[in-house]
């Protein structure tokens, strides 16, 4: 798997070996995709097998009957086109909002990928399509809403299914919307007419949840680093303790996150003048939002490492159906179900919250006079300035507003295709959610570092570390020291914007799952 191409190199797609720092790389854009030549031969031997089993009439699910409740419908040979072009056109009832660029990006490259393992039975031309359209930026518009997570993603992958018969919407690079047919022309093909199983391969998957997850959980990943880094800020604005960072008590609990997160801080205040500037203050204990930094953001972290292991697998897995085997077998069986996906999505949404809640805490702990020592809600005139007063607001509500949005998705489900499926995954909704968690978590994040480097400007004596100073200068490279009240709806943003970036001190990077 070459993870490192350049930017003038494609990165190369080993069926069952891309990596998540690949899979990252395609989400934020601007890579080129190959397929490595290796795989070509098992996508033809299944493609083999799928003929001869057409050509010696035998029946078999997915390739010559109908689907679902439908299955026990035999179909003539001469219907077999029609039979997966009318597939696809039916399962295109997708609504709402089309998936963003990056998660398409993601759908194009891990579709390719679980298609090109060699169970699926489907031309190689069409694998190449898929990796064409995404080199060429033209992005298949797949409507958000539609699917359960169960016989995959049914509806959004026939949307992209669409664009290779010649129908369907396709977003250009310059943001126009086309035809599938005009968006086939512009890479030099002429609509595909799908042979036996083709269809029912492109549909059934877990490829959209599995994008949206990907890019919830690095996201998650993001906001993560951005709630250390902002811990880190709040411990010296309040002049807080580093004993409850020392190695020994977290090699005395074992959890592997709280150990890298309590070492991650450490780095982080190496150096610092503050520190030792207090040392005889007198105070004993500080609130759990300082004092379990390790604790709870280790479990975030360990959390966020199991989700990024399941989708790691899903992201390279034959999951359609029926699976065509080297020996000639072909199974049905359910790898479509995305209950993994559900599950890590789910994962992914506990630890975002809990990564706001406790920002929020500290940021209420920063504001409160008695417990932190600096001026109330860190403004030098108060009565006249209210300063962070309504900002905690804010972040207190959009904290509230992630432990609904956290409630488990996979818990539900309902029915469908008249009973045929029914036990489904709602993985779907499940990772989708997660980009307005991950965005109200930023927001949050964003305001206690504000606050942090407010605090920290407001006691200014000692300098603190040089990996925290260095931040400290680029916050004020987003936000000024607020010395009186002014429309500070644009400091949030900016914020927003600080606790979203992906690139920070190797300390934080080294421990994420996607980056390590």
């Amino acid at each position: 798997m070459n993870d490192k191409a350049s930017s003038t190199e494609p990165l190369v797609l080993v069926p069952g070996e891309v990596e998540l720092a690949a899979l990252r790389r395609v989400h934020a854009g601007g890579v080129q995709l190959a397929l490595a030549p290796s795989a070509r031969a098992g996508l033809l031997a299944a493609q083999a097998t799928v003929r001869r089993i057409v050509d010696a009439g035998e029946v078999v699910y997915g390739i010559n009957t109908g689907f679902g409740k439908l299955a026990q419908t035999i179909i003539p040979h001469e219907r077999l086109a029609e039979l997966q072009r009318n597939l696809v056109l039916s399962h295109s009832a997708g609504t709402g909002e089309a998936l963003p660029d990056g998660v398409v990006r993601l759908v194009l490259a891990t579709k390719a990928v679980s298609l090109a393992r060699g169970h699926s039975g489907i031309a190689p031309e069409i694998v190449d399509a898929l990796l064409a359209l995404h080199n060429a930026g033209l992005l298949p518009r797949i409507p958000s809403k539609g699917s359960v997570g169960a016989s995959g993603d049914l509806a959004p992958l026939a949307h992209l299914a669409c664009v290779l018969i010649g129908e369907g919407e396709v977003t250009t690079p310059e943001g126009e919307v086309i035809g599938g047919a005009v968006a086939l022309a512009r890479i030099g093909l002429k609509p595909f007419v799908l042979g036996p199983k083709e269809g029912l391969a492109l549909l059934n998957g877990t490829q959209v949840s599995t994008a949206l997850a990907l890019a919830g959980l690095f996201g998650a990943e993001d906001v993560f680093a951005a709630g250390l880094m902002a811990g880190a800020l709040s411990l010296e604005a309040i002049q807080g303790s580093i004993k409850p960072f020392d190695a020994r008590i977290h090699a005395a609990r074992g959890q592997p996150g709280q150990i890298a997160v309590a070492a991650a801080v450490r780095t982080l205040l190496e150096g610092s003048e503050i520190i030792p500037s207090h040392a005889d203050c007198g105070r004993v204990q500080d609130p759990y939002s300082i004092r379990c930094v390790p604790q709870v953001m280790g479990a975030c972290l360990d959390n966020l490492a199991h989700a990024a292991r399941v989708l790691r697998i899903e992201a390279n897995a034959a999951s359609d159906n029926p699976l065509v085997f080297d020996n000639g077998d072909v199974i049905s069986g359910g790898n479509f179900h995305a209950e993994p996906v559900a599950f890590a999505a789910d994962i992914i949404a506990l630890a975002v919250a809990e990564i706001g809640a406790i920002s929020e805490r500290r940021m209420a702990l920063l504001l409160d006079s008695g417990l932190s020592g600096l001026p109330p809600f860190l403004v030098r005139d108060g009565g006249v300035n209210s300063g962070f007063m309504i900002a905690q607001v804010t972040a207190a509500s959009l904290a509230s507003e992630n432990k609904s949005l956290a409630h488990p998705a996979s818990v539900d489900s309902l029915p469908t295709s008249a009973n045929q499926e029914d036990h489904v995954s709602m993985a779907t909704f499940a990772a989708r959610r997660l980009a307005e968690m991950v965005q109200n978590t930023a927001v949050v994040v964003g305001i206690e570092a504000m606050a942090a480097a407010q605090g920290i400007e407001l006691k200014r004596g000692p300098k603190s570390s040089a990996l925290l100073e260095a931040e400290f200068a680029a916050i004020r490279g987003r936000v000024a020291f607020i010395d009186q009240d002014h429309f500070i709806a644009t400091d949030i943003e900016a914020m927003r914007q600080w606790a979203r970036r992906s690139q920070w001190p190797a300390a934080l990077l080294d421990i994420l799952p996607s980056r390590s």
